[in-house]
């Protein structure tokens, strides 16, 4: 029967082109290489490759054991990777990029908790709203609101944001709750310049999907901290992430105006460069971090 080593050996064969590349990254000898795929080729009873002096050609037998084979590989490679970091200590530093909101909501504490918990690490969290270019600035994790399109990184789902259309009480006594969607047109709408999507164009539900209305105003930020003030103040309608004003809407400073009707849910993911298993500290904070959400999702819903 032919060994998973030889198998893995022959599947490094093929992706090298060469026995002598093979050798060594195995440390061994061209002639121990040679030997071992001869094995695995009597044992099977078949040739597999075809040899000259300048090239390996796979046969159609070798075509059909290397598909087999290549699992085999990855499937050991995937098992070393899952334990390697059981031995490793969470240590050295971490750069990340957050949203404002989840920052100063959430994340703020529960990143230093963590780095207390583990005492050789170090983490540097910037608070912002843009789409940072994780390689090219060099971020280790980034926790990201909204919509993913780059192959290159891994998103990891935590859960999804609702945003909400509200006002203070002193606003709607003074101009009256809006009834329905495009009663907004002739309100003061305070608009939130989050990241590419456009301050003024607020989503509803529709009968058939979302639609876009284009609101106005006399007020735009891109600081959700001031946005949410100028509300509370009573200076117009904003259109925010639930979580920004959850308390302010428990506690009735702030009154939902359509509850069941707005038409923005974004995702909010913890994103990493793409490796086959990231580093142990980066899976146990995206951990730490991913239960901290969980714990207020009534917070996001």
């Amino acid at each position: 029967m032919a060994s998973t080593d030889d198998l893995i050996l022959f599947a490094q064969v093929v992706e090298a082109g060469s026995f002598s590349k093979v050798a060594e990254q195995n440390s061994l000898t061209n002639s121990v290489v040679s030997k071992r795929i001869g094995r695995l080729e009597e044992e099977l009873g078949v040739q597999l490759l075809y040899r000259t002096t300048r090239r390996l050609t796979l046969s159609e037998a070798g075509k059909e054991l290397y598909q087999g084979a290549k699992n085999v590989k990855a499937a050991a490679l995937d098992a070393f990777d899952a334990v390697a970091g059981f031995g490793e200590k969470v240590s050295g530093h971490v750069r990340m990029s957050v949203p404002t909101i989840s920052g100063e909501l959430l994340l703020a504490d529960a990143v230093a908790d963590f780095c207390q918990q583990h005492p050789g690490l170090t983490v540097e969290m910037s608070l912002d709203n843009r789409f940072v270019n994780l390689v090219e600035e060099g971020f280790d994790l980034v926790i990201r609101t909204g919509y993913l399109d780059d192959s290159s990184l891994i998103a990891r789902h935590i859960l999804d944001s609702q945003w909400v259309i509200c006002a203070a009480p002193a606003y709607v006594r003074r101009f009256g709750a809006p009834r329905e969607p495009s009663d907004l047109l002739t309100h003061n709408c305070l608009r939130y310049a989050y990241q590419s999507t456009g301050a003024s164009e607020w989503a509803f539900k529709g009968e058939e999907g979302n639609y876009l209305l284009s609101v106005s105003g006399s007020f735009c930020t891109d600081n959700a901290g001031a946005l949410r003030k100028a509300a509370l103040g009573g200076r117009g309608i904003v259109y925010v992430p639930r979580c920004l004003v959850y308390h302010d809407l428990m506690n009735g400073e702030l009154v939902d105006l359509f509850p069941d009707q707005v038409g923005k849910k974004l995702g909010i993911y913890a994103v990493y460069p793409f490796t086959r298993q990231p580093p142990r500290k980066i899976r146990l904070l995206i951990e730490h971090i991913r239960q901290r959400y969980l714990d207020i999702a009534h917070y996001f819903g």
